[in-house]
């Protein structure tokens, strides 16, 4: 899909996100390991201020994009390199060196690229998936705690990825709220169940 009509699907996004309701109940079922995680993701609220999917050349290991742009997959990778000091373009591309036939060949890769691989939302469930940190998909709201990782397809057949919060909808009760990127910046929002939910994870850091 060209740049020009992922903008305009992510504005139309956007538009439908801004018109959600206010949302700031706290979530009791907040378990202890994830919070460190779940605070990283929140810290990138107001820092990270725009979408920007440019295909750029980054430093490896620990390359990033400035921190005022990035994509979805920006808002997981940033998160747990600030809350643990895990890398994961350094871990999923080395499993991708070892492991490449694993992985998506959905954009006519013929090796892996550490510029790329790690913000690609495919990639990173399929890393997910090897580490067995796949979990079902339920329609229960208990079933997402938070930390935890969904997938999702949105309109015009988006990948995304979002990060399960500790806050829950005060137009559901018990609906988590996600922290994302999907067009303007990092944000907190009531969107879990808005779109098509393509998979889910819980991906410990470290032994629990």
């Amino acid at each position: 899909m060209d740049v020009t009509r992922r903008a305009v699907l992510r504005t139309g996004l956007l538009a439908f996100t801004s018109a959600l309701p206010a949302v700031s109940q706290a979530n009791p079922a907040a378990p202890t390991w994830p919070s460190s995680l779940v605070q990283a993701a929140r810290a990138q609220i107001g820092v990270t201020t725009r979408y920007d999917p440019t295909y750029v050349r980054i430093a490896y290991p620990g390359g990033d994009v400035p921190p005022d742009r990035g994509v979805c997959t920006d808002v997981v990778i940033r998160a747990y390199r600030r809350a643990f000091g895990f890398d994961l373009q350094k871990l999923l591309h080395e499993d991708m060196k070892a492991n490449f036939t694993a992985y998506p060949k959905a954009w006519g890769m013929k090796a892996p690229d550490p510029n790329i691989d790690h913000r690609r939302v495919p990639n990173l469930a399929a890393y997910f998936t090897r580490r067995k940190a796949a979990l079902s998909l339920e329609d229960d709201f208990a079933s997402y705690r938070p930390g935890d990782l969904v997938t999702q397809m949105l309109p015009g057949n988006l990948t995304h990825i979002v990060i399960v919060s500790s806050k829950t909808s005060t137009e559901a009760p018990g609906r988590p709220l996600v922290i994302q990127n999907i067009g303007a910046g990092t944000s907190e929002d009531d969107t879990l169940f808005a779109y098509q939910r393509t998979g889910h994870y819980r991906f410990a850091p470290a032994p629990v």
